[in-house]
């Protein structure tokens, strides 16, 4: 349910972007801005959070998330301009930020034999929540055409659900506490080579994902389609995905994942870029299956390969990939505002998996010779 009220506020920021350049008289740039203090208190608040989560714990950790999901809901609700939706999207960020904080480490210590497997079915309720967030919006801004305010005040429903669920729950201790690796241990596997390029990978993978899923109500404006239904159609294939992430690693592994990831990533955004019509969806799905595993793949290498890294490395790479998002929102509202079309734009955005596809062929080769050579 944590996870959902994340979500959700993704699905609904994507519906109210011409609301809010309509009626706040802000440019494609400027809502970019106003959006990336959810990026960026999500990054700061992983990054505090994940260094803390050991001495507080996941419970306390998660009661700040509410506390912050509450006030930033409000203050959307409440915005009339530039600056009152930045800070309402900067408090929803921060609560964001803090249900990756301890619920990622909390899936990994629960499930230690299958991180990956169950850290993808966790995160299936990042693009479920999208997909009905997304419904959500279409059924109630464009076919009801009710107040956009209610539609954000629909945030409160999951938020105060988690909140009672959250009533008398116990928490078990990290991974890395139970296992006694020390705080000295922990920075140690942050600072190595294999760490450090998955940083490198995350910042590439997010701008993907999310950067493409957030302005994607202006990068399909001329496909003759509706962008929100686009965005529920392709995280609805992730969510089913994930789901059965279990199988493909068992066959692939973690780094074979990820390489088949960013194939079909880059294919699906040079296909929609020359998409219009029904094939919109056609390439929207072949997207769907390129950034599916992403994000969740991403923190089960890491959990797995480097495991000292504990929560405080599970969550640096999360916020490693909403500070990336952070920064793309903008660039992408900059191209939209010039010459670029959305059509171009995601032609400019197929270079990051590129890049990946690159990246993640080293990382598997690297992968299997160190398996055979410890064979």
């Amino acid at each position: 349910m944590a996870l959902i009220t994340t979500s959700v506020s993704f699905a609904i920021r994507a519906q109210l972007e011409t609301v809010f350049i309509t009626n706040f008289n802000l440019s494609s740039q400027d809502l970019g801005t106003a959006f990336a203090p959810v990026f960026l208190g999500l990054t700061i608040t992983l990054i505090v959070g994940g260094a803390l989560v050991d001495h507080f714990g996941m419970r306390r950790i998660m009661w700040m998330a509410f506390i912050f999901h509450m006030i930033g809901i409000t203050l959307t609700m409440l915005a009339f301009d530039f600056w009152s939706l930045f800070f309402g999207s900067l408090a929803i960020g921060i609560g964001n930020g803090m249900v990756e904080a301890a619920c990622n480490p909390l899936v990994a210590t629960m499930y230690s034999e299958h991180k990956t497997k169950m850290l993808n079915r966790f995160h299936i309720w990042f693009p479920g929540g999208i997909m009905l967030g997304s419904l959500l919006g279409y059924f109630l801004i464009e076919k009801l055409g009710i107040s956009w305010q209610l539609l954000v005040a629909s945030m409160y429903v999951p938020t105060l659900i988690y909140g009672l669920l959250l009533l008398g729950q116990k928490f078990p201790k990290t991974e890395r506490v139970q296992l006694g690796i020390s705080t000295a241990g922990m920075w140690k596997a942050i600072a190595t080579p294999l760490f450090i390029f998955m940083g490198f990978c995350m910042l590439l993978t997010a701008s993907t994902e999310i950067g493409t899923n957030q302005r994607i109500t202006t990068l399909l404006e001329e496909t003759g389609v509706s962008a929100i239904l686009v965005l529920a159609f392709i995280n609805g294939i992730m969510a089913i995905g994930r789901g059965f992430a279990g199988p493909v690693v068992k066959k692939l592994d973690t780094s074979g994942m990820l390489l088949l990831s960013a194939i079909f990533a880059m294919l699906g955004l040079i296909w929609l870029s020359f998409s219009s019509g029904a094939t919109t969806f056609m390439a929207a799905a072949v997207f769907a299956v390129g950034i599916c595993y992403f994000w969740p793949t991403m923190l089960g290498f890491v959990s797995e390969r480097i495991p000292e890294s504990g929560a405080l490395g599970l969550s640096l790479i999360g916020g490693i990939g909403n500070f990336a998002a952070s920064l793309v929102l903008p660039i992408i509202g900059i191209f939209m505002d010039t010459e670029s079309t959305g059509a171009e734009t995601l032609r400019y955005m197929a270079v990051l998996p590129a890049i990946l596809i690159v990246a993640f062929t080293f990382l598997t080769i690297t992968m299997r010779r160190n398996k055979t050579s410890q064979a």
